[in-house]
């Protein structure tokens, strides 16, 4: 049985009002069965719902100014200059952020530090496995936008570095 006939086949039943489907070909057997909401116990804990992030990084407030000023709010073409002068590091993993190797030692780097192709940054704990990220940019780094031992997701910008 190929691929494009299994997908046929997920298709129909989804179009169907059939909740189970069991095919048999050769040593092949194949069941497809509908997702059906199950009555839990009261006791049980609820389904974690993945379709939301786990965790969502505090957005920053913009400060309240009561006259106008030359260092007002950055206008949407200085943050596109700014995000093209620096370059973004982002987490390669779901995982908890730790700017140290342990919390007695000193941290990886600081704002201000420059930094080489290959530095380590940082670590990703992911699943019980410390995970050193790795720098693969050189320069200057501008800002930290996590906190040490906070969650951080898949993507998520951890550091900002100035290529200059």
């Amino acid at each position: 049985m190929h691929l494009e006939e299994i997908q046929k086949i997920i298709k129909m039943l989804d179009e169907s009002s059939l909740d189970e489907l069991t095919l048999e070909e050769g040593d092949l057997k194949i069941t497809l069965k509908r997702n059906k909401e199950v009555n839990a116990p009261s006791n049980a804990l609820p389904a974690p719902n993945f379709a939301q992030p786990i965790y969502a990084p505090p957005q920053p407030q913009p400060a309240q100014q009561s006259t106008p000023s030359a260092t007002s709010e950055p206008t949407e073409q200085t943050k596109e200059t700014a995000s093209k002068k620096y370059k973004e590091i982002r987490s390669p993993m779901v995982g908890t952020f730790y700017r140290s190797p342990s919390p007695e030692a000193n941290t990886y780097v600081q704002s201000g530090d420059k930094i080489s192709k290959g530095k380590v940054l940082c670590i990703i704990e992911a699943m019980k496995l410390m995970n050193e990220i790795e720098s693969d940019v050189e320069g200057t780094i501008v800002d930290i936008l996590v906190e040490n031992s906070q969650p951080v997701e898949y993507d998520q910008v951890l550091f900002l570095v100035d290529p200059s």
